[in-house]
């Protein structure tokens, strides 16, 4: 059964907001900024990251992998980003990266779930994986 959809689709105003909040993340991820990757994860029991090789379920081993993860060689290029927002308060943001390692060039794609929840946007869901060489 297709039912239209009755949600807005890319509300103008929530991905705008995304826009602007999501460089924040980048440079705390690349600065290996701790507090900062930590905040703008929901702090719920739900919360879930699946890294390259780990998967993460609650806040205590969200923090406890940023905290024990080395801070060298973080730095990467978005080479495609896109926001999808559903209503005002879901959205989808999804990317593909590059990083220069000293094995070569490595590809990469994340996928993230963002709630705004009345602390503000936040991650619920995270997804981080490599790509084969080319």
């Amino acid at each position: 059964m297709n039912r239209p959809i009755t949600i807005p689709i890319n509300a103008p105003e929530a991905v705008a907001e995304l826009r602007a909040l999501y460089p924040r993340y980048e440079e705390a991820l690349v600065s290996n900024d701790v507090d900062t990757l930590v905040a703008l994860f929901w702090a719920g029991p739900q919360v879930m990251r699946f890294g390259i090789g780990e998967n993460l379920y609650g806040p205590e081993e969200l923090e406890a992998f940023r905290k024990s993860r080395p801070a060298a060689n973080l730095a990467r290029t978005v080479t495609r980003f896109d926001i999808v927002t559903f209503g005002h308060d879901f959205a989808s943001i999804t990317l593909e990266f590059e990083r220069a390692t000293a094995a070569g060039k490595v590809r990469g794609r994340q996928s993230q779930v963002w709630v705004r929840l009345p602390e503000g946007w936040r991650i619920v869901q995270a997804h981080v994986s490599l790509l084969p060489p080319a």
